[in-house]
């Protein structure tokens, strides 16, 4: 008898798919909005917390447009060099043309006279007293002749160390070009995060990060400055002031927007003193002073990186341009860690 064997069955053990966890990197360069644990979801961060980072955000972009504003003088300089080389180059090609012509002139005419010697030429001459002194004449051109050649190759001497310039000049601008356009990018990335960061928040988040935000002295706010700053300082002070409630904007440097270090040399080209486009450059502008030591008018730098500047205004205050989305404003010094100060006026 057949023997009948229950079938075994295949127990098939189904693989269950691993959750990928995902950081979104909604924000921003090295910051992150939310904080995730292996096997929690992730936490939302505090309304101080996201300050933090916006406050953080805004100082990067301050940096890179200080490297802009960098990039974009050195590119405005090169242009300038460049340009004026080549104007050079184009006067020495003309001078060059101008004595080639000269020469042309002397080389046909010793092709015409050339085929007889002289004493032949005043033997057949209708007029010998004529001719010697044409004779004469042709050996002060010889003279002549030789200053045009060596005229003709200093001038070919100059124009070539001129294009050699000129070249380099324009291969330094075309690479300031391309640095302006990485450090440009740079920026509006730094931008459009602290933007996006700022989108993500609900309408009752913002308005708890207004509350947090230290209140300003804004161009709607009364304000006269009576001194102590007289002179050139306080002819900054007043343009400065003046200046409030205009926008901030990367690169600007008035009269319809500033960026920090564009107000304070505008404010000083006004007073009739120049000093430096970014805040790199005006550190090292007149003399420096202590904190202890701040007069009204003096330059006030923050950070470590001597990122931001503003002008003293006395009491602890400055005038500055602080950052995007913000405009002209009267400060608290305290606000942000003290680098340095310079004395220009």
């Amino acid at each position: 008898m057949a023997s009948h064997r229950k079938p075994r069955t295949r127990i098939l053990a189904s693989a269950a798919p691993r959750a990928a966890v995902g950081v979104t990197a909604a924000a921003l360069a090295s910051v992150t909005l939310m904080s995730e644990t292996a096997n929690a979801a992730p936490a939302k961060p505090s309304i101080t917390e996201v300050k933090k980072q916006i406050d953080s955000l805004n100082q990067q972009a301050e940096v890179a447009t200080q490297q802009y504003d960098q990039a974009k003088e050195k590119t405005s300089a090169e242009r300038a060099k460049a340009n004026q080389l080549l104007e050079q180059v184009a006067q020495k090609t003309q001078q060059m043309n101008e004595t080639r012509r000269v020469l042309g002139q002397f080389a046909t005419a010793q092709y015409r006279d050339g085929g007889l010697d002289q004493t032949t030429q005043l033997l057949l001459s209708d007029d010998p007293e004529q001719f010697l002194q044409q004779t004469h004449m042709m050996d002060r051109l010889s003279t002549t002749q030789e200053d045009a050649l060596q005229t003709f190759k200093v001038q070919e001497e100059q124009a070539n160390i001129q294009r050699a310039q000129a070249t380099s000049s324009l291969d330094q601008l075309t690479s300031a070009q391309s640095k302006l356009a990485t450090e440009k990018k740079n920026l509006q990335t730094k931008l459009a995060a602290a933007q996006k960061l700022l989108n993500s928040l609900t309408a009752a988040q913002k308005q708890k990060l207004a509350a947090l935000q230290p209140s300003t002295s804004a161009a709607t706010t009364s304000y006269t400055y009576s001194g102590p700053a007289s002179g050139r300082a306080a002819a900054a002070i007043q343009f400065a002031l003046s200046q409030r409630g205009k926008p901030y904007v990367s690169g600007g440097t008035g009269p319809s927007s500033y960026d920090c270090s564009g107000l304070t040399q505008a404010a000083y080209r006004a007073a009739g003193v120049s000093i430096g486009r970014t805040t790199w450059d005006q550190v090292k502008d007149g003399v420096a002073v202590s904190q202890a030591d701040l007069q009204p008018g003096d330059l006030v730098f923050f950070y470590s990186g001597i990122s931001h500047v503003g002008i003293y205004l006395g009491n602890g205050q400055i005038v500055h341009a602080p950052h995007t989305g913000a405009t002209v404003e009267i400060a608290p010094m305290s606000w942000m860690p003290f680098a340095a100060a310079r004395r220009v006026a």
